[in-house]
């Protein structure tokens, strides 16, 4: 019965490894690029590197440039497709079209600029459709097309032309090697294309590429014949074990991928992989990744990845890889759960059933192994776990516990098991425990043969998290909704004796959530917190001091120890490390995270296998991951930071900066200080791409930047990589950039430098300008202010002359009040005087009417001596000159010295004219002056006749007018 299983598990093995056409255990990571993603032509057609990790594919489109993150499309002056691409050692990217043959190279700016080399092709030569393949060696560059090869040198091009027409151009050993159609094959020497080989093999076979090989032996491949070795002396086939496939499916292209390597790109087969014992070693088709078989151009890149250049899209191929997929199913959709080697047959437990390949024993990295699945009978449904014990693989299975006995499984128990903890870990063990959707279940092992000693009575939690300590004869189980279980079993593991729950009031963060390991010998609960540990003295919990508070808050929800001591983790499903292989500055471990496996772990039911530090294998959501951590440690190649745009920000066709560093002719990898860019003050928004070309690891890379001259500091790192920068002020800046990986390694910075001129109206000459304006203002401020302060002088003195001639105006009113109120007094005074004249000079004459009527009538004598004496009396008052004196100074104190103006203009008047001439300024009546005057009214007119001939008037003068006018006089 066993020798009919193992035979039919041969058959299986063999029947799977011929289906599977020897693809690889595990695939790498396969990133495809369709032309929607780089928006070119749908066809690339070849790809080449330069030195700066820049990639270039020659497109349908034209010429196809990536560095990491962005992809750019160049055309040719004619529009046409890219067939062939190569660099030089003056990073010279030398293109061959249809019709067209030139090179790409930065300009001053460090933009690509194409530069045609047809103008050194006479006018009737320039007809050659396509150029297929290019060969540079030193300082010449062939370009082959069907009926000429061209040749450039020293700035010159040397027309090559075959009897026939050439079939294959390439170079080996620094040699140059061509294929004549039916001639074939020729070899460079001395500007001369000589007969090297003519064998009957290449009568049919068109070369496709030549590698190097072994010392002075060469690799030739063929379109359709297989390959050959190609030595000085013959050229002999060279037979792989698959050479049924290369005669078939034919080999357009090839190259070397290490130094035991060969990748040969068929055009409907993929790629193959051989080594130089002719031996397959892996393939990639669509069924593995590859968006076509149909291969055009391949490259080895500078980190040891493969690129493809397909008949639709690009492909990365992380050949070079320590993180690689396996996939169990052909679908590709199955979980994986539980992984574990067993006997050279690795087992992968799925959401599927179980699934298992051999392996090769002498390849230490098992994922090169063939890829030969095939899925176990009695296994289909979900599969929990896998654990090897005493010589024997034991299955938890939704459906109870099996053990697998070559290509199927053979059921224990009828009840979903999670888990297996033997009681001694010295094997053969008699007893083991497995935790199950029920509790405990007691297994015991005899004469070679499990046997269910069934379910331990008092629980019926599922139990998928076990420890047993053998010491107390206690198992340790815990439930993620319920807390810790301290469970006592009976010496004969029938029954469970007594038990204890831990939660929150037990020294755990919380009741929930918590998962129980064994890590470093101690039991280890992952929380929500962090880490803890069982304190048998408190009989409690505490936070852990394993890792050294490493984790501490870390949310961890799973842990598992390798055999080197190292510990994995799972924590809100991203895989970590803690690599005591490494120290830090600070500890003696490191921690490592790896970002590739973000979200891709089954969260709830994470699942590590470590089982060498070659194999690690990682339950994924798709399959599983294996993982050669030796290799994944020395694959950490130092990141390289690559500036590829700066341009103004928002404007079109405004590019600054095109990814090149120039010195001179020379590409450089540091902005030469020579030339700094001087940019105008309205151009002060500018936006930075930047990359790094560790293309497998774009996951892995993080960036962080800074603006000298604007950032006081470098940013936080982040994916993210571009950053604009808006209404930047004048000034000069210095743009920073760097990269890291997940391993903490950083690239040195790249710089650029620019300067942001101020606005005319800011620039030093203007500075200068305001400063002399500044200097002429304050001067004429300080002026006007002077003339200011003695305008304010003048006016305050104005206004106070003002002020003064007011008051003094007020005193001259007051004074002029006062002369006008004397005067009213003295002319009332005078007019009172006057009045008393003229009434005592009426008295008088009454007075002397009365006594003359009286001695007429009383015939009194006139000598009677009264009156007589009465009479004289009366004569000498009329005739007094008192009062006229009196009258004389009064008039002249009332009309400012009238009298004296009078004498002064007219000297020659007499006392009594002058006396007539106040009162004629008095407008008294010719009566009234007569009685003053004790004269006549005649002789008042006769008097006023002579005084106006004295004064010399005119008849129409009126006098009183001219008096009034002298009194009036200054």
């Amino acid at each position: 019965m066993n020798q009919k299983k193992n035979l039919l598990f041969l058959i299986l093995l063999f029947i799977s490894s011929l289906a599977q056409s020897q693809a690889p255990l595990a695939l790498p990571q396969i990133v495809n690029y369709s032309y929607g993603q780089y928006k070119g032509g749908i066809q690339n057609w070849d790809v080449a590197q330069d030195q700066n990790g820049i990639l270039y594919f020659g497109n349908n489109d034209g010429l196809l440039t990536f560095n990491g993150r962005f992809w750019n499309i160049h055309h040719l002056p004619n529009f046409t497709v890219v067939r062939s691409v190569k660099i030089d050692s003056k990073n010279r990217i030398f293109v061959g079209g249809q019709d067209e043959a030139g090179y790409f190279f930065p300009n001053a700016n460090g933009v690509l600029t194409y530069h045609s080399l047809m103008n050194l092709i006479p006018e009737k030569e320039r007809k050659f459709a396509d150029i297929w393949n290019i060969v540079i060696r030193g300082d010449e560059v062939f370009f082959r097309s069907l009926s000429k090869i061209l040749h450039f040198k020293d700035n010159r091009i040397r027309i090559y032309k075959p009897e026939t027409q050439w079939e294959f151009l390439g170079t080996g050993n620094k040699e140059v090697y061509a294929q004549v159609k039916g001639r074939g094959l020729m070899i460079y020497k001395n500007g001369i294309w000589q007969p090297l080989y003519n064998p009957p093999e290449l009568d049919h076979a068109e070369i496709t590429s030549i590698l190097p090989f072994r010392r002075d032996t060469l690799l030739v491949t063929t379109l359709k014949t297989g390959l050959f070795k190609m030595s000085s002396k013959a050229l002999t086939p060279f037979v792989t074990e698959v050479d049924h496939l290369f005669h078939n499916d034919r080999i357009y292209c090839a190259t070397q991928v290490n130094s035991e390597w060969y990748a040969f790109g068929s055009t409907s087969t993929g790629i193959l992989i051989i080594n130089k014992n002719g031996k397959m070693i892996q393939k990639y088709s669509y069924e593995e990744g590859l968006q076509k078989d149909n291969i055009r151009g391949l490259l080895i890149d500078q980190n040891k990845s493969l690129w493809v250049a397909l008949d639709d899209g690009i492909d990365l191929i992380g050949i070079n890889s320590a993180i690689k997929t396996v996939f169990p199913d052909k679908n590709k959709q199955a979980t994986g759960y539980a992984i574990n080697l067993f006997k050279d047959v690795l087992y992968v437990g799925t959401s599927n059933g179980l699934y298992a390949s051999k392996v090769d024993p002498d390849q230490k990295d098992i994922s090169l192994s063939k890829r030969a699945f095939y899925e176990v009978k009695n296994a289909k449904g979900q599969v929990w776990g896998l654990q090897e014990i005493n010589g024997q693989l034991l299955m938890g299975h939704e459906d109870g516990i099996f053990l697998i006995e070559g290509v199927e499984a053979r059921k224990i128990t009828s009840s979903g098991t999670w888990l297996f903890q033997p009681i001694s870990w010295v094997y053969p063990t008699k007893d083991i425990l497995a935790g199950n959707y029920f509790g405990l279940l007691h297994l015991s092992f005899n004469g070679g043969k499990f046997e269910n000693k069934g379910q331990l009575p008092g629980y019926t939690d599922s139990f998928r998290f076990l420890d047993f300590d053998a010491e107390e004869n206690t198992a340790w189980v815990s439930h993620p909704n319920r807390g810790i279980y301290k469970l006592k079993i009976a010496p004969d593991y029938s029954r469970i004796l007594n038990s204890r729950i831990y939660g929150k009031q037990d020294g755990l963060p919380s009741t929930l959530h918590n998962y129980l390991y064994r890590i470093k010998n101690r039991r280890v609960i992952s929380t929500e917190k962090g880490l803890y540990e069982y304190d048998p003295k408190n009989d409690s919990f505490k936070p852990s001091s394993l890792f050294n508070g490493a984790l501490k808050n870390v949310q961890i929800q799973y842990l598992k120890e390798d055999n080197q001591g190292n510990v994995w983790f799972v924590s809100n499903k991203r895989v970590g490390i803690v690599d005591f292989s490494q120290a830090s500055a600070s500890r003696p471990f490191t921690i490592i995270y790896l970002p590739e496996l973000n979200e891709k772990v089954v969260g709830g039911f994470e699942s590590v296998y470590p089982l060498n530090e070659e194999n690690i294998f990682i339950g994924a959501s798709k399959g599983a991951f294996h993982i050669n951590y030796k290799k994944y440690k020395e694959n950490t190649f130092k990141p390289n930071i690559l500036l590829g745009v700066v341009k103004l920000f928002g404007k079109k066709d405004s590019i600054l900066f095109g990814g090149y560093f120039m010195s001179g002719e020379q590409v450089t990898r540091q902005q030469n200080s020579k030339h700094v860019l001087q940019l105008s003050h309205e151009h002060n928004s500018l936006h930075f791409e930047y990359s790094s070309t560790l293309f497998e690891q774009q996951n892995n890379i993080e960036f962080s930047y800074q603006l000298a001259g604007f950032d006081k500091s470098w940013s936080e790192w982040s994916a993210k990589s571009e950053k604009d920068y808006t209404n930047l002020p004048p000034g000069n800046y210095t743009f920073k950039i760097k990269s890291r990986n997940n391993l903490g390694s950083e690239s040195e910075a790249s710089a650029y430098r620019f300067v942001i001129k101020p606005a005319w109206y800011r620039s030093i000459w203007a500075y200068l300008f305001y400063l002399m304006v500044a200097i002429v203002g304050i001067y004429l401020l300080f002026k006007w202010q002077k003339i200011k302060h003695k305008k304010a002088q003048e006016k305050l003195s104005y206004l106070h002359q003002l002020e003064t001639d007011r008051n003094e105006k007020q005193i001259a009113d007051l004074k002029n009040e006062k002369l006008e109120a004397d005067m009213n007094f003295k002319n009332r005074e005078l007019a009172a005087m006057t009045m008393h004249l003229v009434e005592r000079g009426k008295v008088l004459a009454r007075i002397k009417d009365v006594i003359s009527t009286l001695v007429k009538k009383h015939d009194v004598p006139d000598n009677s001596q009264s009156f007589r004496h009465l009479l004289r009396l009366i004569r000498d008052v009329e005739k007094g000159d008192q009062d006229r004196e009196q009258f004389t100074l009064h008039f002249n104190n009332v009309n400012d010295d009238f009298f004296g103006k009078l004498k002064d203009l007219f000297p020659d008047l007499t006392p009594n004219e002058l006396k007539l001439c106040a009162y004629l300024k008095m407008n008294l009546s010719t009566k009234e002056i007569a009685q003053l005057m004790n004269i006549t009214p005649k002789a008042v007119e006769v008097g006023r006749y002579r005084l106006r001939k004295k004064l010399q008037l005119a008849t129409e003068v009126n006098l009183f007018d001219f008096l009034m006018d002298i009194a009036n006089q200054k």
